[in-house]
């Protein structure tokens, strides 16, 4: 027979932490590893929603979109 585990209840699953506590983890989370890119000199993802295009940004400013050949700086 297999074994279940139930979760008695949210908490439980989280380890008590609050919805909006591991959101705001998770923003610091990305918020670092952002910043620790940009000192090795490595592009971070991004999204422009004017254009609506995904591009990566390098630690000089300089924006290369997915699927254009050419570089635009912001």
């Amino acid at each position: 027979m297999e074994e279940t585990i139930e979760v008695a209840n949210e908490l439980d699953s989280t380890c008590g932490i609050s919805d909006e506590e591991l959101t705001e983890r998770f923003k610091a989370s990305i918020r670092i590893d952002d910043e620790i890119r940009k000192i090795k000199g490595l592009p971070v993802a991004r999204y422009d929603d004017e254009l609506k295009k995904a591009y990566l940004e390098y630690p000089d400013g300089r924006r290369k979109y997915v699927g254009d050949t050419r570089n635009t700086t912001s």
